[in-house]
């Protein structure tokens, strides 16, 4: 008998065993389970358990109780629409639902509002010529080490301000840094 014809065989037979098998889930389970055990065996496929670290992004880390230090030009999230207009002039783009400010050819930012014309978001974009943008330690009071392609990602909830910020710095040629805030 061939190989196949054989593992074929065995494998109806465990199927056949499972389906029999007289009790609760957890018992027909444990015959399937052991059958897929007895065919890898066969096949002499390894099972193995591994240990698994978690990465340090990975671990839970506390919840700061208050808010970050960095506003943007004295915005935040929760203003009106009429706040940040008085504040920051004219938009470029001006919607019910958003408005777009570009600064400069290396500055732009948009504010989402919601039915209410409140700020629920707001992503701040530096492009080109990254000088006049802030750091991880304006936004977050601290420093954020850079990946190895001098990339930086970091991202806090601020439950009690009741938002989240977030600054990712893509580095290379066309070097980008977002800071984006949204409520929670």
């Amino acid at each position: 008998m061939s190989q196949k014809a054989e593992f074929s065989r065995g494998m109806i037979k465990c199927r056949t065993s499972a389906f029999q098998a007289i009790g609760s889930p957890p018992v027909w389970a444990g015959i399937v389970s052991l059958c897929i055990l007895l065919t890898y065996g066969w096949l002499g496929i390894s099972v193995t358990a591994v240990e698994h670290a978690p990465a340090a992004s990975d671990v839970a880390k506390p919840t700061p109780e208050k808010g970050p230090p960095y506003s943007y030009k004295e915005t935040a999230i929760g203003m009106t629409a009429d706040d940040i207009r008085k504040k920051l002039g004219d938009p470029k783009d001006k919607s019910d639902a958003q408005d777009l400010y570009v600064f400069s050819d290396d500055e732009s930012a948009q504010f989402i509002y919601d039915a209410g014309k409140k700020v629920t978001a707001i992503m701040v974009t530096y492009s080109g010529k990254l000088d006049r943008a802030p750091t991880p330690k304006d936004v977050f009071g601290e420093d954020v080490p850079a990946k190895a392609d001098g990339g930086v990602f970091k991202m806090v909830r601020y439950p009690k301000a009741g938002y989240w910020i977030s600054y990712n710095k893509i580095a290379g040629d066309d070097a980008m840094i977002s800071i984006a805030m949204q409520k929670i």
